[in-house]
């Protein structure tokens, strides 16, 4: 008989999850051209065929921890439309591990296709330890409107960042031409950088929003008259404009963020947002 395989309790096993999404123009709809899905990735499609698809992703794992390793990517073809967004808000837990746990999103929008990457909320915990990156390839008219969202610790249970590390990184292209980039990095004692009065002034979450589309600038002013401060808008580029939101907590930054989705994509947000 084989002898058992050991198994190192210091170092438990680590979440693998990948997933594609390809879509295609079928007629006035968008459908489901090619699915792969492997680990603790899954994704899931709630409605129909309908003008714009919807899917969403999930991670069975229950959540992010140190070693941990996902990758998604999602193709909207020519004339296609896709939403993407996630069954609920993502946790990163507090590890021990010197390793992050490391998220990458590729998306790509051919010619004339709409976008949307909606995600739900990433919750910080304390000791956590996260470097996320996000890159979307854009055709010159293809639309983009992508999210963000973090949460810093539980404040309903009275939790502060004292020791945790986010690396968060954006690369939008459109052409092939570098249209945005944006890295945060935070660490150590994150509830106090957080409080300076330079920085996020005390927030305990914040959104990132990019619209990537020909509307951008006609958008700005009524973007601005939807912010809660101390919230801004900008338009770094031309049919680019770039939105930061803070908020005492991941429940008033929602309740500022929808209306502002709704406005930029005109159309409801994700059904699971709703749920």
């Amino acid at each position: 008989m084989n002898a058992p395989t050991a198994i190192d309790l210091r170092r438990p096993p680590r979440t693998r999850g990948a997933g594609l999404v390809t879509v295609r123009r079928a007629g006035p709809n968008t459908r489901l051209a090619d699915l792969y899905m492997d680990g603790s990735l899954k994704v899931l499609f709630p409605g129909r065929p309908a003008p714009a698809l919807e899917a969403v992703t999930l991670n069975t794992s229950g959540g992010l921890t140190g070693g941990d390793r996902l990758r998604f990517t999602a193709h909207a073809g020519p004339g296609a439309a896709l939403v993407l967004s996630t069954q609920a808000a993502e946790r990163a837990y507090g590890s021990s591990d010197p390793d992050p746990a490391r998220v990458e999103t590729r998306l790509t929008a051919e010619e004339g296709a709409v976008l949307h990457w909606l995600p739900q909320e990433t919750i910080l915990y304390e000791a956590c330890a996260l470097d996320r990156r996000l890159r979307a390839d854009l055709a010159p008219d293809a639309r983009f409107t992508g999210l963000e969202t973090l949460v810093f610790g539980r404040r309903a249970m009275g939790e502060r960042l004292t020791r945790a590390s986010l690396h968060d990184r954006w690369d939008i292209r459109r052409d092939g031409r570098r249209l945005f980039a944006d890295g945060l990095r935070l660490s150590g004692d994150v509830a106090a950088r957080l409080a300076s009065p330079f920085g996020a002034r005390g927030a305990g979450a914040m959104a990132t929003l990019v619209h990537a589309a020909p509307d951008a600038a006609a958008r700005l002013r009524q973007v601005r008259a939807m912010l809660p401060f101390p919230s801004g808008a900008a338009l770094p580029s031309e049919g680019l404009l770039v939105v930061r939101l803070l908020a005492e907590d991941g429940h008033l930054l929602r309740a500022s963020l929808v209306p502002l989705v709704e406005r930029l994509t005109r159309a409801p947000v994700p059904k699971v947002w709703r749920l």
